[in-house]
């Protein structure tokens, strides 16, 4: 998520409203045909998209240019060399980056935005932006590194390396993943039933019922054999197993619940207000 500006999020949130699937209110996902890759893209709810015989498409960029230099004329605006202005939608990319560095956006975080491979396409972006500002950003995360401990910028070995992703494959379980962090032990000794750092996956949702079922038989067989003994633990494990499946009922649920949160408009979470200047009497 990034901070916009007031006018923007009005802006943004009447298209948005403006191409609502009126069915389902979401955002239809339509496909584009990227010219310098010479490809399609997958899928995806773009903003700039239109309903044609009933069937969303995106909108062609010659049509946005043409739409964008009809808004142009009919503003009657003009540079400050009294030509009207010209504006090519990329333009607009450039003018983005620039109001977001502006108002705070850290530079680094501004080029992963834009899609930049280097910190200096997205500098040139910012052709207005004061050059000390972004050398004031620089020295500023220069003093952070040299704060924090130096190996921790260091190279990692190859034994760290297959430690770590060993880590990960290690939490591989028949019904779920173990969450525990690198670098600790299990705590239950292994117990997984038990163990709150289980993440039950919900393919698997049928071994769980299985191990229920046979926890209800054990604790069955070890009341009439009379292994008090075995008894508790038994119902230790089935309050567990039980929890388990309650989760996974819990989190399916809420997948399959769609909550319609609407739209809001500019005028329900902010107001806007004008002031003039009186003139002098």
């Amino acid at each position: 998520m990034i901070l916009v500006s007031p006018e923007l999020a009005d802006v943004l949130s009447a298209i948005i409203a403006r191409i609502r699937d009126p069915r389902t209110g979401a955002v239809p996902y339509v496909s584009s045909y990227d010219m310098a890759e010479k490809t399609w893209n997958p899928q995806m709810p773009l903003l700039f998209q239109w309903c044609r015989s009933g069937e969303s498409s995106r909108l062609s960029p010659k049509l946005l240019r043409q739409a964008l230099q009809e808004v142009l004329a009919s503003t009657n605006l003009t540079d400050s060399a009294g030509q009207p202005l010209d504006f090519s939608p990329h333009d607009f990319r450039r003018i983005f980056i620039t109001d977001a560095i502006r108002s705070g956006l850290p530079p680094h975080i501004a080029q992963v935005i834009a899609g930049h491979t280097s910190i200096n396409t997205t500098m040139g972006y910012n052709a207005i932006y004061p050059g000390e500002v972004i050398e004031a950003h620089r020295a500023f995360i220069a003093r952070r590194r040299a704060l924090r401990p130096s190996e921790e910028y260091r190279t990692p070995t190859n034994e760290e390396w297959d430690a770590f992703l060993g880590h990960f494959e290690r939490r591989k379980l028949s019904i779920g993943i173990c969450a525990r962090a690198f670098g600790t032990p299990c705590i239950h000794e292994h117990a997984c039933i038990r163990c709150s750092m289980l993440r039950p996956d919900p393919a698997q949702r049928h071994r769980l019922v299985e191990i229920r079922d046979n926890l209800i038989a054990r604790i069955t067989e070890a009341e009439q054999e009379g292994w008090l003994g075995e008894i508790e633990g038994l119902q230790v494990s089935l309050a567990s197993a039980e929890e388990k499946l309650t989760q996974l009922d819990s989190e399916q649920e809420r997948q399959w619940k769609v909550v319609d949160l609407g739209m809001p408009t500019f005028s329900q979470i902010a107001t806007r207000t004008s002031t003039a200047t009186k003139p002098s009497s």
